[in-house]
């Protein structure tokens, strides 16, 4: 299955997204920092052609624009814009880490245009440091170099973020951008997380840095209609368990109301 690349304007922004096209229903799916909208083409692919999937790149990420700013109200009114782009009335938001809180932020200040939440790997307080990519800007003069630089744990989610220049390569964000997007991402979000009731999937890696058992936990406790789903794996649970993930996520969307429409 491939999905469509489409584009559109906002505030002097050019936002690219990928769309399955077909499906009753549609999902939009947001991904974390570092990442972009290519890592949920296995995802659309699981869920068609029952629902449409519209997936990001949010700003600074995959093939949008690099953004002066990065602040909360910055995300919330790019999905604004893709919703009004998209003449979409309501949908479902899943989104991991950064791509989490989008959602249910966006939630929290327009509910009528979602109908469930799908959260991957992120708390309501969220205190992590990412300072120690700012080494990985500028340009390597192979593949192998920029892989040894990430790293080899991360460097396989990056992979859709990898660009060959005639440099050489290269990372699809600037490192100082996505520093500067995570310390205003850190913050208490108890509010926004708790201002809907609409059905909710939390799930969460055994193995996660960013996240405790404790505290989704007890977002799941405090929130009516949430469901808390432990996999093994790390952040990023779409890639470590994609059948466990993918398979989850349409237990939810069998669930809705809308699937019977």
């Amino acid at each position: 299955m491939k999905l469509q690349r489409h584009a559109f304007q906002h505030n002097g922004l050019t936002f690219s997204y990928l769309d399955s096209t077909v499906g009753t229903h549609a999902l939009v799916a947001l991904h974390g920092h570092l990442m972009e909208a290519a890592t949920f083409v296995p995802l659309a692919a699981s869920l068609s052609p029952a629902w449409r999937v519209i997936a990001l790149d949010q700003r600074g990420h995959g093939h949008s624009s690099h953004a002066p700013t990065y602040q909360r109200a910055d995300y919330l009114g790019d999905l604004e814009a893709l919703f009004a782009h998209l003449n979409l009335p309501q949908a479902v938001l899943l989104g991991n880490s950064l791509g989490g809180v989008n959602a249910f932020q966006f939630a929290a200040r327009h509910p009528e245009q979602v109908s469930a939440l799908v959260i991957e790997d992120i708390g309501a307080i969220v205190t992590d440091d990412i300072s120690f990519i700012l080494p990985w800007s500028g340009v390597s003069p192979t593949r192998d170099a920029l892989i040894a630089k990430v790293g080899e744990r991360f460097a396989p989610y990056l992979a859709d973020s990898f660009r060959q220049t005639p440099e050489g390569w290269t990372l699809a964000f600037e490192p100082r951008e996505m520093v500067a997007s995570q310390n205003s991402l850190c913050g208490d979000h108890w509010h926004d997380f708790l201002a809907t009731t609409c059905p909710a999937l939390l799930i969460r890696g055994t193995q996660s840095r960013v996240t405790t058992a404790e505290q989704l936990e007890q977002m799941a406790s405090r929130r009516p209609n949430t469901t808390l789903l432990t996999l093994e794996g790390g952040h990023i649970l779409h890639m470590d368990q994609p059948a466990l993930f993918n398979a989850a996520v349409s237990e939810l969307l069998d669930s809705l109301p809308a699937a019977a429409d």
